[in-house]
């Protein structure tokens, strides 16, 4: 087993322990302006933004990278995996961090908490940027009308429903099952062996896969049950945050035709753009290009303002 020192890795920025609402995150801060939140996903923690925190900073924003509830340096509780309570996690940093509001930019779960704190938490958010993650309503119907693309596509998480056997399946041989899950999600040519290396080592973490797979538990196991209805109907609510939706146009896990759609969920500035030559991981696989297109979001002015009553911008 990993303990959690692997995460502790040194750079430009400075660790903390933040608390928030009774649970401790690790937060990797570099830089000082206006705050910009970073959430990642599965199977990864905060290193998934290590360029983008050095970038930010040097365009003049606070980045704040946090290791999600169960992973990596952050606390490891039974419960609390439903995206109700990650997005009032999420919230609670911004607080936590002496601000008032942040963007936010979510990959993979950390884009569907981005969506959920859009529409559960819009006071602390400014603005959003989602990452590799269509609406939560978007990946369901996608998920139910179309079998042989994104259903497949998405098949561990069906798997990942089974108790106990997922788990130890992660963490085998030294987690290569999370090496081979960065590798068949991505474009050739990522991940390299010292990135892949980090992630199967910080998977190993006392606590980190069974809590991981608790997303994906709730994600499927609330669809039928009160808790998962009613979250379905609050997602229905109008994202009033401008938004900017980042998709590799060689996902394999999230397919692009998945993705494009969720705009209908927006009324304010929305931007949707395709990058090429990437799968699941753009701001790993082209970080150049990545930083390009968040940064250009981040300071355009006119994509900086809230909707009005007139609607959403198309696609």
């Amino acid at each position: 087993m990993t303990d959690e020192s692997v995460v502790q890795i040194d750079g430009p920025w400075r660790h903390r322990s933040v608390s928030a609402g009774g649970t401790r995150f690790h937060v990797v801060e570099i830089g000082e302006g206006p705050l910009v939140l970073l959430l990642h996903g599965f199977p990864q923690f905060w290193w998934t933004w290590h360029r983008q925190l050095v970038s930010l900073a040097e365009a003049g924003f606070r980045a704040a990278a946090v290791d999600l509830r169960g992973y990596g340096g952050s606390d490891k509780p039974p419960r609390g995996y439903d995206l109700i309570t990650l997005a009032r996690d999420a919230a609670g940093l911004i607080r936590a961090l002496g601000e008032a509001n942040a963007t936010v930019v979510g990959h993979d779960w950390g884009g569907l908490l981005a969506w959920t704190m859009g529409v559960y938490q819009p006071r602390v958010v400014q603005r959003l940027v989602v990452v590799s993650a269509p609406h939560p309503l978007r990946i369901r119907t996608a998920i139910a009308t179309d079998l042989r693309g994104q259903a497949w596509a998405a098949r561990h998480t069906f798997g990942f429903q089974l108790p106990m056997g997922p788990e130890r399946l992660l963490v085998r041989d030294d987690a290569a099952q999370v090496g081979r899950v960065l590798h068949a999600w991505s474009a050739p040519g990522w991940p390299d062996s010292g990135s892949e290396r980090l992630y199967r080592s910080a998977f190993q973490i006392p606590g980190v896969a069974h809590c991981a797979l608790e997303y994906h538990r709730w994600a499927v196991r609330s669809v039928l049950r009160p808790d998962g209805m009613r979250y379905a109907r609050r997602m229905r609510t109008p994202v009033r945050v401008p938004t900017l939706q980042l998709h590799g146009s060689l996902d394999r896990y999230v397919l692009p035709r998945s993705a494009q759609g969720s705009g209908r969920y927006v009324e304010a500035p929305y931007r949707w753009r395709l990058i090429e030559g990437v799968g699941h991981f753009p701001q790993e696989e082209r970080p150049g290009a990545f930083d390009t297109e968040l940064l250009s979001w981040l300071t355009d002015p006119e994509a900086g303002r809230r909707a009005t009553s007139e609607g959403h911008r198309p696609e």
